[in-house]
């Protein structure tokens, strides 16, 4: 598992301003280090789509956001994805739980169907991506960052099993 304090510095190190989104078991300890920094503000929401519409306004005004949700809210949070950061061009970096990544039955197939749709439906959306599972893995945020400001479109790190 990756640790949560590596993640958040490597975050810090990319000056955000905000973390937006719905706190999970897998990222809870993330939101917690992040509210204990003065300078970044942790915005929770009620639903994960609104989190794509506050983080591009707030890029708009000048602040630099990142997503912190989990696959499932992500997928129902499609339209407002589509119709926020992708199509208003918009370089926001989403990190997004990968729930179920580890939990697959005796003939090796997820648990659950979530796991399933995930990796497929961010190709779909052209939304590039990397995994973060471990420490050694660290270097993907700084990736995501790096392709947003390359394209001025939104990356995605997927953030497997529980930050710790």
């Amino acid at each position: 598992m990756a640790s949560a304090q590596k993640i958040v510095d490597a975050l810090k190190k990319q000056k955000i301003t905000h973390a937006i989104g719905v706190p999970d078991n897998g990222s809870a300890r993330i939101y917690e280090l992040l509210r204990e920094d003065t300078k970044i503000e942790v915005i929770t929401v009620t639903r994960e789509g609104e989190a794509f519409a506050i983080a591009a306004g707030l890029y708009i005004g000048g602040k630099k956001p990142v997503i912190i949700i989990q696959n499932t809210g992500f997928l129902e949070s499609g339209d407002a994805f589509r119709g926020t950061v992708f199509n208003m061009q918009i370089p926001i970096v989403v990190l997004i739980g990968y729930r179920g990544y580890h939990n697959r039955d005796e003939d090796g197939k997820w648990v659950d169907s979530v796991t399933s749709f995930l990796e497929p439906t961010l190709k779909a959306w052209n939304l590039p991506y990397q995994k973060l599972e471990m420490d050694d893995d660290l270097d993907s945020i700084e990736w995501a960052y790096v392709k947003t400001k390359e394209t001025s479109l939104p990356a995605a790190v997927l953030l497997i099993g529980h930050a710790k």
